[in-house]
């Protein structure tokens, strides 16, 4: 708005001058042709000068408040954005959680694997002391097969489930 100007009272004022003043400070056509929001009229008996100097601070309040209208459409547009990208976290998260507990069932299932494995290392490598022990003891022939029959009810493991005998020819 223009800088607050001291006005004189004078006789005569041309209110079609002062129209013309107002018109020209405004873009757009004349002021004649805005219309007044609805919620306001004019009074009854109101001077010209009076009338328009209301019309201009009423459009400036309304102006106001379309901007303001205009701020909360986009704030709203904004709010939208926001649940949109909220959903999409929710969802990466939910995603997030499936695949840490895949992984930690996956290591569970590992886990298992390498110590029955190294349960199974074991017993293998007790049968083989067991097995060498035992061909020791027939080759030097200090063991009758009625003691290699309750050594082999006494092993534990893998030991005492697989005999001698049982191994294929093509292996022993």
């Amino acid at each position: 708005m223009a800088g607050v100007e001291q006005l004189r009272r004078r006789e005569g004022v041309n209110l079609v001058q002062l129209e013309a003043d107002i018109a020209s400070v405004r873009t757009g056509s004349s002021i004649a042709s805005i219309s007044l929001p609805d919620y306001v009229e004019h009074t009854e008996g109101v001077t010209r000068v009076g009338a328009l100097s209301a019309e201009a601070v009423i459009r400036d309040y309304e102006s106001a408040a379309k901007e303001i209208e205009a701020m909360g459409t986009e704030l709203i547009d904004a709010a939208q954005k926001c649940e949109a990208l909220t959903a999409q976290v929710h969802d990466a998260i939910a995603f997030m959680r499936e695949t840490a507990a895949g992984y930690r069932d996956e290591g569970r299932k590992i886990f298992k694997r390498i110590e029955e494995c190294a349960l199974f290392t074991e017993d293998v490598r007790k049968t083989c002391e067991e097995v060498k022990r035992r061909m020791k003891d027939v080759s030097v022939g200090e063991s009758s097969n009625e003691e290699l029959a309750t050594q082999e009810r006494q092993l534990t493991g893998i030991a005492a489930t697989v005999s001698v005998y049982e191994i294929p020819a093509t292996e022993r």
